[in-house]
């Protein structure tokens, strides 16, 4: 059952914050949505995932969203980036790795596997919410992503294409097994046998097969200083070529990697 903690009025619709017992988890999860109707469903849903140090607020609040939302009538839900309320080992040590950054995979080293399993998180219950607590058609839920988010909603998507209508992604870490962000990430939710990393990689899971029937957009900053040591956008590209999977990846010159770059093409992804 979710709880409402707070609401606020926007655009003649609502932005609501909600917490909920999560049974993948076993924490208390937050998340956003912003409805365009409080009398009617959605006409659809963009799951958005955030980036590294991010949670439910960031996108609601920062992206600029919410009139093209309303204006297409589609419901926004932004789910937390990692599972809260615990001590891990190692889990508050570094901002990009733990708190803040669950990577949406199924951890399986012993110190994770019991909570940071972001993957059933996003696609079972945060689907399954979308579908009983909204009642948005699931012919019409989309997934995309920003950095981490976007390693996130291509992942998903990839591993999913019969459930997500459209993927897209800002800035998204497409190669993670071949990057420092997701190397260390994937060492510490994964562990050490590097065979089992490829199947958390969009760049891997196109390689092997994985399609959607529809084009995925990209949009990438060309300012961005992750871009080329941690993003390694071409690595998708050179995949998606090889394999007939349809992308539009578009380099926005002068763009970094922060929400300014994300609000200013967000209405082409709604």
């Amino acid at each position: 059952m979710i709880k409402r903690i707070k609401s606020h009025k926007c655009f003649d619709g609502a932005v609501h914050f909600y917490e909920h017992e999560s049974q993948v988890t076993q924490t208390t999860m937050k998340f956003s949505v912003f409805l365009p109707h409080e009398d009617k469903p959605a006409d659809g849903c963009l799951i958005w995932l955030s980036g590294l140090t991010c949670n439910e607020e960031n996108f609601i609040t920062k992206a600029g969203a919410m009139p093209h939302l309303a204006e297409k009538n589609i419901m926004v839900i932004c789910p937390d980036t990692s599972p809260r309320g615990l001590d891990l080992p190692h889990e508050h040590d570094d901002w990009d790795f733990g708190s803040g950054a669950g990577f949406y995979l199924t951890a399986q080293t012993e110190a994770y596997r019991d909570h940071y399993n972001m993957y059933d998180y996003i696609n079972e219950e945060i689907y399954h919410i979308v579908l009983n607590d909204f009642a948005v058609d699931a012919k019409q839920i989309s997934i995309c992503g920003h950095s981490m988010g976007g390693h996130g909603a291509l992942v998903i998507g990839l591993k999913n294409a019969d459930k997500y209508k459209r993927i897209s992604a800002f800035s998204p870490i497409v190669h993670p097994t071949q990057c420092p962000w997701g190397q260390k990430a994937f060492a510490g939710y994964l562990g050490d046998d590097k065979s089992q990393w490829k199947a958390w990689d969009a760049t891997e899971l196109i390689k092997a097969g994985h399609k959607h029937s529809a084009s995925i957009l990209i949009d990438q900053g060309l300012a961005d200083d992750f871009f080329e040591t941690q993003l390694l956008t071409d690595d998708f590209q050179q995949a998606c070529d090889a394999a007939g999977q349809g992308v539009t990846i578009r380099y926005q010159e002068g763009y970094d990697h922060s929400y300014y770059f994300i609000s200013s093409f967000i209405k082409d992804h709604i």
